[in-house]
């Protein structure tokens, strides 16, 4: 329990110096507010102590413990043995937390992006935090020392120039964000030995690529008002960016990591979907007739449809094959919810079709010419 020990506040100190016989002025001295505090309760603990108790309680997932003990020996021990290593576990104990600037003060005093051993993980986690301050310029800066780093092994480069290109994207800047991520692709196609390179870090170098597809994709808007020709042009092109971001989430599987495997399936799903969304309820073109317009309708809902089903089938399979390999994530159970959904979806639209009414039929074709109306080939 953490205790405190408060001074009074604004002491006077009066001093009345002087005999009985000579009447001195009193002067009084006046102290600006101060308090105190302490956690005396550590207070009576020595490093070694702080360091066992802090330990258990990082292993009991307690986080606000951890970090209060390790942070004990942080600043009240500067020469313990267990310094660095409380450094390192109370910034990790903070991140837990969500208290990004506690766990920044704690990698920052570790960190060198040019070191080895706890200081380059520490750097690591400087970008990692930075990342999550939303402060995306400074993080690369971080991760580019370590990723161009020569002497450094093949996967912790390809880790550092994966994570600065996300950050990259974090920040907006899609097109340099893309050029990093294909280096990395590019780093572990040529590798000759690839065994000494976990596939997470190429496969989420990977899913990232696809993701920045996805963004292009969903920034073309079916604009109704346009031309029939011109809604045409964008439609083929925001099939495109489809297709292309499909093709790298489909790589990103191919790489077998199980967590960015079962991320990709979800949102190859989740493209159909969106896909389904925009072309359901953008309206028919403007310079269609009524006429054209529910025949362009109808059209519509057989494309829809198909959609539809596409989207359940990736789910299906995706989910089929994170339940293969024990894959725990947020994707599967977003992949979950919205597997269902589209079956929901699925079969509302087939109801609404067998409910709407048939088109007209299309008219006669014109009389044939030059033979005489209705006369046989001799």
């Amino acid at each position: 329990m953490r205790s405190s020990l408060v001074l009074v506040s604004s002491a006077v100190l009066v001093l009345g110096v002087g005999c009985a016989h000579v009447k001195r002025p009193v002067q009084q001295v006046s102290f600006d507010d101060m308090v105190i505090t302490g956690d005396l309760e550590l207070d009576k603990l020595n490093d070694e102590e702080l360091f066992a108790a802090g330990t258990s309680f990082y292993a009991a997932e307690d986080w606000a413990q951890a970090a209060r003990y390790f942070s004990r020996i942080c600043d009240f021990h500067p020469k313990s043995k267990h310094r660095r290593l409380a450094l390192y576990n109370a910034g990790l104990a903070f991140e837990k937390l969500k208290a990004w600037d506690d766990a920044y003060a704690k990698f920052l005093e570790l960190s060198d992006p040019k070191g080895s051993g706890d200081a380059l993980d520490a750097a690591f986690r400087v970008a990692e935090v930075l990342y999550h301050l939303e402060r995306h310029a400074d993080a690369v800066e971080v991760l580019r020392v370590i990723a161009d780093r020569p002497d450094l092994a093949v996967d912790r480069r390809i880790e550092a120039r994966t994570q600065q290109g996300i950050c990259e994207l974090e920040g907006g800047d899609l097109d340099t964000a893309e050029r990093t991520l294909r280096s990395v692709l590019t780093l572990y196609t040529e590798h000759p030995d690839k065994d000494l390179i976990d596939e997470y870090f190429p496969g989420q170098a990977q899913f990232f690529v696809g993701e920045i597809f996805r963004l292009r994709y969903e920034s073309v808007v079916l604009d109704a008002n346009k031309s029939t020709e011109k809604l045409a042009e964008d439609l083929e092109y925001k099939s495109e960016l489809l297709l292309s971001s499909q093709g790298h989430y489909l790589r990103a599987i191919r790489l077998g990591n199980g967590y960015w495997a079962t991320a990709a399936g979800q949102r190859i799903g989740q493209l159909y979907e969106n896909m389904y969304d925009h072309m359901a309820n953008a309206p028919a073109p403007a310079d269609l007739s009524q006429e054209e317009q529910d025949v362009y309708r109808a059209e519509l809902r057989k494309k829809i449809r198909v959609l539809i089903s596409k989207a359940i089938t990736v789910y299906e399979r995706t989910l089929e094959a994170a339940e293969r390999i024990g894959s725990q994530s947020p994707f599967v159970e977003e992949t979950r919810a919205s597997l269902k959904r589209m079956k929901e979806l699925l079969l509302a639209e087939a109801k609404a079709e067998e409910e709407a009414p048939a088109p007209p039929p299309p008219p006669p074709p014109p009389p044939a010419k030059g033979r005489g109306k209705g006369v046989p080939h001799s």
